[in-house]
């Protein structure tokens, strides 16, 4: 296996979002690119991704075999980490990723996040906070919208259309449009008769196109 799949596995194990990735690379080689580093600049950064729990025998999500997510907050966490990859700001989906990213975060094991009361409620304020930040999530409910708009589905769905309407990739086509057509509706598309299944579908095609968008 070359350096750079090994540290691309990596970042996908320990679930390292873009900004901490690029920065412990430009710490450790003071390179942002992987394209920009010699053989010898890669395993040292390997070295690093070790230090940080990256273990090269561990089988990939897809490969291994998963132990569900269980807790009283397991759900809500879930859902907020699809959410983050439906945004293209998470690369790797899995729950193994979600308990290594809110462990750095919030530096609580994850038994505890997953079933206290008070560390469940900071480990999703946390991730809350940090889809606001990198994707323009806006949680805050606004008398004067629509009753979608002001749930937590609609509010991502939101903030994957400002996405992709700045990516040019709407093409001028309303928001509920796109989303009425995704679900295989015809005639005048209503958002407030969605269902929270169709939300979820609506929410992974977006996802899927934002991906496509950011492929180089």
């Amino acid at each position: 296996m070359s350096a750079t799949a090994m540290i691309n596995i990596a970042k996908n194990q320990l679930g390292l979002d873009e900004d901490t990735y690029r920065g412990m690379l430009h710490r450790v080689t003071g390179k942002v690119s992987l394209r920009e580093m010699s053989e010898a600049e890669k395993f040292r950064v390997i070295d690093d991704l070790k230090q940080k729990g990256f273990d090269p025998a561990v089988k990939s999500p897809s490969k291994a075999k998963r132990k569900r997510l269980e807790g009283k907050f397991a759900a809500k966490l879930q859902a907020l980490w699809i959410a983050g990859y439906n945004l293209g700001v998470v690369t790797n989906g899995s729950d193994e990723a979600l308990i290594a990213f809110v462990k750095r975060q919030t530096k609580l094991d994850h038994v505890r996040f997953l079933h206290d009361p008070a560390d469940g409620y900071k480990a999703i304020e946390s991730l809350k906070r940090w889809l606001n930040r990198a994707a323009g999530v806006s949680w805050a409910k606004d008398p004067f919208v629509p009753d979608w708009a002001n749930q937590p589905h609609g509010q991502i769905v939101l903030a994957q259309w400002q996405m992709l309407t700045k990516a040019g990739q709407t093409n001028g086509v309303l928001l509920s449009e796109t989303a009425w057509s995704i679900c295989g509706y015809d005639g005048k598309p209503t958002l407030n008769n969605l269902k929270p299944k169709e939300w979820q579908i609506v929410m992974n095609e977006l996802g899927r196109r934002i991906r496509k968008a950011e492929r180089p």
